[in-house]
């Protein structure tokens, strides 16, 4: 297989490439794409050195996948050409996510919308959006989804490594100050100050004052469960943790589940770690590094029918971007 990766030199596509050997894929060639100020660098893999390339007309010729990790922007650009070179891309930026002719994948959910895409191109969706879905997917066999609300906790590293950074640079007290707004520090992804804090906004406001963030888990959870209907709402926040995404999910069923049968359901989830007992409850500490949805405070609301409160945990480097793209090649690949 010949394998491109579009944005290797970042930290998803760097992560893209640890998942790859991790996970055996047969790569006999690798094309490692990425900006002018990244070109020539040499990366190790599979034995091998590879020289980072900048993307250009005639780069995707042959080349079966290409892993697309390197923003919107560049994935709008690019992502037709690879697509009309031959390659099957796999984007992991927002460009396509909501387009008609792009399915929307979690292999775990919806792997079978992966094979039919007009444009030749997949969309992996937002970080927050797989861990959520695939513990939703495993409800909504069970006992029907009515309406879902998510609190999410983001770590710093959804924001790149200039967000890793930032929060480095502010628990070491750069720039540090106590004036009654927090300001970041100079060249911060944030709109306040991190370090120390919780921030309740990712990306820019709507006119109805959802953000863009907020906005992606509502309409992507729509599409990939395929459920257009399905009552979401959101609110995303910004947490001093490096990486690890976390959330507070509740889901009202369409029929009655006791948590001990969700519990079930979780656990015979495919892509599913569930964490036993009130007591066992994941945190990214945990998660970092792995590849599981983490799953753990199960339990049913105490007031209102029909109705399930949840604890969900992934790595967003990993599961929340790399290992999905991933799994999607390998899924199509038969595994």
């Amino acid at each position: 297989m010949h394998l491109a990766v579009l944005g290797a030199t970042g930290a998803v596509g760097r992560t893209m490439l640890a998942v790859l050997a991790e996970r055996g894929l047969a790569v006999d060639r690798l094309t490692l794409l990425a900006s002018e100020r990244s070109a020539g660098e040499r990366v190790q893999w599979g034995g091998r050195e590879w020289t980072v390339e900048v993307p250009r007309p005639g780069v995707f010729r042959g080349v079966d996948y290409a892993l697309f990790s390197a923003g919107a922007t560049r994935s709008r650009e690019w992502g037709p050409v690879a697509a009309e070179e031959g390659a099957v891309v796999v984007d992991n930026s927002s460009a396509f996510r909501m387009d008609p002719d792009v399915p929307l994948v979690v292999p775990e959910v919806n792997l079978a919308a992966a094979r039919d895409r007009p444009r030749g191109i997949i969309a992996n969706p937002n970080c927050s959006t797989i861990q959520v879905v695939v513990a939703l997917q495993a409800l909504h066999r069970a006992g029907g989804l009515r309406r879902v609300l998510a609190t999410t906790y983001q770590s710093v590293s959804g924001a790149g490594e200039t967000g890793r950074s930032t929060l480095r640079r502010e628990n070491a007290g750069e720039g540090l100050t106590l004036p009654r707004v927090a300001q970041p520090v100079e060249g911060s992804p944030f709109a306040r100050r991190i370090a120390g804090n919780v921030i309740p906004q990712i990306g820019d406001f709507d006119d109805e004052g959802w953000t863009g963030e907020e906005r992606k888990i509502m309409e992507e959870t729509r599409k990939i469960l395929g459920l257009p209907g399905l009552a979401v709402a959101a609110t995303c926040v910004r947490v001093p943790v490096e990486v690890g995404h976390s959330v507070q999910v509740m889901v009202e069923t369409e029929r009655e589940l006791s948590a001990e049968a969700a519990r079930r359901a979780m656990a015979l989830f495919p892509g599913i770690l569930l964490q036993g007992g009130p007591e066992a409850y994941p945190t990214p500490w945990e998660a970092a590094g792995r590849d599981p949805v983490f799953v753990g405070r199960i339990r049913k609301d105490p007031e209102v029918p029909n109705t399930l409160h949840f604890w969900v945990v992934a790595d967003n480097l990993r599961k929340g971007a790399a290992t999905n793209a991933v799994q999607i090649v390998q899924g199509l690949r038969g595994g």
